[in-house]
C-alpha cells in the first residue's frame, strides 16, 4: 500500500484490488500526521507558484511561439543537438517532453514562469535527444550547460 498527495493537494491511496476496507482506513490511520503535512507543504509550494488562468492562454501559446524557436536553437547549437520539431501544447502535468524521434513539445503553461526556469526546461529536453533518460551522465550534460540547473528547477516547484 502506498500512499500520496499530490500537487493539488489531492490525498491518492493505492492498495491491492481485494485489499479489506478497515486495512486501508487503518493505513490511512496510521499516516494521518504525515498526510496532513504533506497536504499542507502542498499548499504553501501553490501559493508561490504562477497563478494560470486559461483565459490567458492565447497570450501564452503567441510568447512560446515566439521566444522557444531561439531558445531551442540557441541552446541546441551549443549542446551539439538537432530536435526535428517543436509543438506548443496544453499539457497541465508536464512542461515539456521529447518524442523518441527527438521532437519536442512544450506546455504554454510553462510562459508563466521566469526566464531561468524556461531555460531549464528547454535544456532538459534538448538533454533527451541524447540521453532519453534520467541518468546521472543525462544530468552532467545538463549541469554543463547550467550549473545552477537545480536552482532553475526549484523555480518550477516554487520551492
Amino acid at each position: 500500500m502506498s500512499v500520496e498527495v499530490d500537487a493539488s493537494g489531492i490525498v491518492l491511496v493505492r492498495v491491492p484490488h481485494f485489499t479489506q476496507k478497515w486495512r486501508i482506513e487503518a493505513f490511512v490511520q496510521e499516516r494521518r500526521d504525515w498526510i496532513e503535512r504533506a497536504i499542507s507543504r502542498q499548499a504553501r509550494r501553490q501559493e508561490k507558484l504562477p497563478q494560470i488562468r486559461e483565459e490567458d492562454k492565447a497570450l501564452y501559446v503567441k510568447r512560446a511561439k515566439a521566444i522557444l524557436p531561439g531558445k531551442i536553437q540557441q541552446y541546441a547549437r551549443r549542446m551539439g543537438v538537432c530536435p526535428t520539431g517543436l509543438t506548443v501544447t496544453s499539457a497541465k502535468t508536464r512542461f515539456g517532453s521529447c518524442s523518441g524521434k527527438d521532437r519536442l513539445s512544450f506546455s504554454w503553461r510553462l510562459m508563466a514562469y521566469p526566464e531561468a526556469a524556461i531555460d531549464y526546461v528547454v535544456v532538459h529536453e534538448l538533454a533527451h535527444i541524447r540521453y532519453k533518460d534520467h541518468s546521472r551522465a543525462f544530468y552532467r550534460f545538463i549541469e554543463s550547460v547550467l550549473p545552477d540547473y537545480r536552482d532553475r528547477i526549484r523555480l518550477l516547484k516554487g520551492i
